[in-house]
């Protein structure tokens, strides 16, 4: 079966599921998603060990289903969890999701994740507006053939975190007397953290923060025609800027920042 059969065949699956039709679309990165459930009306879930040709994430922290209902009246998808390309996955597996999500009909997406800050004004707990990004990781989704069907072979990365969007994003946060900061991200491969030389490196190409996902995710939305809007939960300071780093410190941070993140994004849902 060719990927966009398989897409058709999890859209169709997710469709039987779910009674309403998403309009806004979200993909909840590492101990991001244990609160929006309590925010979200209509609540209807599926597994993705459900939904034909899902691979399971293996991350803890990142819980692996789809959840729909209504956020602010607005009719949402909900992904709980992603899939990263050091688990050993292709490509075409890590951005399933939002192809996805876009063949549901969903044009407007917002991620979230948690970085490490570069910047020497971020702390563990701050929320950031990704700007731009970096691509670190050595590699790009859409090598290979392109599928018109999914967008164009030199995808224009120009404007690839929408600026209207952010514009909603920073209007939000300030109604809510919320700080959010603004910054370029840059994914490297993972698993390993960096080291402090190469954190010395993206401080110099103009990162702010770094960590190992959301910029194939945004690649592909944008050779979908869908609109991205990123947020990133600052978990730690990045290597060599602190003694060491582990997992488990970048799950307890988010966990502290879930409310913050959730009240943060409904408000933005409220303006789309």
């Amino acid at each position: 079966m060719n990927e966009l059969s398989k897409i058709k065949e999890s859209v169709k699956r997710l469709k039987s599921n779910f009674s309403l039709s998403p309009e806004i679309g979200m993909v909840l990165g590492s101990g991001l998603s244990e609160t929006f459930s309590s925010l979200v009306d209509d609540v209807e879930e599926i597994s993705w060990s459900d939904v034909p040709s899902f691979p399971e994430p293996t991350v803890e922290g990142h819980e692996g289903k789809f959840i729909s209902g209504r956020l602010n009246e607005k009719p949402v998808l909900i992904q709980q969890g992603r899939l990263h390309w050091y688990e050993g996955l292709s490509w075409d597996e890590v951005i399933y999701p939002i192809r996805v999500q876009k063949e549901l009909g969903i044009e407007e997406i917002i991620m979230t994740n948690a970085a490490g800050g570069i910047n020497e004004s971020f702390s563990p707990g701050d929320l950031c507006l990704i700007t731009d990004h970096i691509n670190f990781s050595g590699d790009n989704p859409l090598r290979g053939p392109n599928n018109e069907a999914f967008g164009p072979r030199f995808p224009d990365l120009s404007h690839a975190y929408g600026g209207d969007l952010r514009e909603n994003a920073l209007i939000a946060a300030e109604e809510l007397g919320v700080e959010l900061k603004q910054g370029v991200y840059a994914m490297t491969s993972g698993p390993s953290y960096e080291t402090p030389a190469e954190i010395t490196a993206l401080r110099t190409l103009g990162a702010d923060l770094v960590g190992m996902s959301t910029v194939p995710e945004t690649i592909t939305a944008n050779h979908s025609g869908m609109d991205v809007l990123a947020i990133s939960c600052i978990t730690n300071k990045a290597a060599g800027m602190q003694d060491q780093l582990s997992h488990e410190e970048v799950i307890q941070v988010t966990k502290k920042s879930n409310q913050k993140l959730g009240d943060l994004i409904a408000r933005i849902v409220s303006k789309f």
